[in-house]
């Protein structure tokens, strides 16, 4: 295995699709990775999810609050939904509760699609009302909290649009809420990584990878991966990058790969 120049995580819904955490961690193990993204650790008690980290020997180093279930209006987050604040809390309680249980210093608050019948306005002020109570929550528990952005050709009417929009929300409502810049959905959203990424560079806590435009294998796609990374590098971030994508056939060899398409 190459040695990585960076700290790359194994998101497991992506790389290990249909797989059980314990075959996933151990996939990720030997692949090299020491960090795992884990957007849905509810499947299992959080003491086992535990066991399986320490037994694995990786890191928790995101995991996601809970979904509603699919077809429902919190199907991609519960955030910005007015009649939902209750499914929010409950869902920020227990998303906190699996990141401290499994030592995780970052918890991702998903920002759900706006309702149709809710105007965008009452639904923003929703949303940063929650952000606002689940930060104090996050604060006494000793958890990061991160909000992204999601693109509206994947996820059409997902409240967060943009990565200004974002950034405003991470600034009124201050520490501990960062920001999680996903390259995918920026490309996918406004383009100009590089220069979103400049922005808000002051507010990443996080970084997810994707190529653009089918959130494939970095190197598949349009975007120019060595003038990314690198200058993801030269910008002083050097926490995890996430990677949540479709691999090229599978993952195993990924981070093989990820080096040498980041030269």
């Amino acid at each position: 295995m190459t040695e990585a120049p960076f700290k790359f995580a194994a998101n497991v819904r992506w790389l290990y699709p249909g797989t059980s955490l314990k075959d996933a961690f151990h996939a990720a193990w030997t692949e090299g990775f020491r960090g795992v993204e884990i957007p849905n650790p509810y499947s299992e008690p959080a003491e086992e999810v535990r066991r399986l980290l320490v037994e694995s020997g990786l890191e928790a180093v995101l995991i996601n609050t809970p979904l509603g279930s699919p077809g429902s209006s919190t199907a991609n987050g519960a955030a910005c939904v007015p009649e939902a604040v209750a499914e929010f809390r409950a869902g920020v309680e227990r998303g906190l509760q699996y990141a401290v249980a499994l030592g995780c210093p970052t918890l991702h608050v998903v920002g759900g699609r706006r309702p149709e019948a809710v105007s965008r306005e009452r639904a923003f002020a929703q949303y940063v009302h929650n952000i606002g109570w689940a930060a104090e929550q996050a604060r006494s528990a000793g958890v990061r909290l991160v909000l992204e952005m999601q693109n509206q050709r994947s996820v059409p009417g997902f409240l967060l649009d943009s990565q200004a929009t974002t950034a405003a929300v991470v600034e009124t409502v201050g520490e501990p809420v960062g920001l999680l810049f996903d390259v995918f959905h920026t490309q996918m959203a406004e383009g100009d990584v590089v220069g979103t990424f400049d922005a808000v560079r002051s507010l990443i806590t996080h970084v997810q990878l994707g190529d653009a435009p089918l959130r494939s294998e970095p190197g598949t796609g349009e975007l120019s991966w060595p003038f990314v990374l690198g200058h993801i590098q030269r910008s002083g971030y050097n926490g995890w990058l996430g990677c949540e994508f479709q691999p090229d056939g599978s993952a195993n060899g990924l981070l093989t790969r990820l080096v040498e398409v980041a030269q």
